[in-house]
């Protein structure tokens, strides 16, 4: 995680909208779950009270993962970041295990 950090920090703030974009898109495509907000607060070391996480955890998930990627403070963005990474790192997990089996091309 520190290494991203690090590489989404180093991107102007265009690219990093494109970034947290591209993480939003790979999370739906994973099919995200409400349930996953939840662990990945844990799992991004976030506050419940951050806005990310607040976000998260209120209504439709990709509506809630849009506006995660919206975010413009830097701050935010670099929470928004670490949520992003860690929710899709469960979602896409869980895809994995359920429907790839022995020689999955995922």
């Amino acid at each position: 995680m520190s290494q991203g950090i690090a590489w989404f920090d180093a991107l102007d703030p265009e690219k990093q909208s494109e970034a947290l974009l591209f993480l939003r898109h790979h999370c739906v495509q994973a099919r995200a779950v409400a349930e996953d907000g939840l662990e990945g607060i844990r799992r991004a070391g976030l506050r419940p009270t951050h806005t990310p996480a607040v976000l998260i955890t209120r209504g439709r998930i990709n509506d809630q993962l849009g506006k995660i990627a919206s975010l413009t403070p830097r701050d935010e963005r670099r929470k928004a970041f670490r949520l992003l990474v860690a929710v899709l790192a469960i979602a896409d997990g869980r895809r994995r295990e359920r429907y790839c089996s022995d020689g999955c091309g995922h």
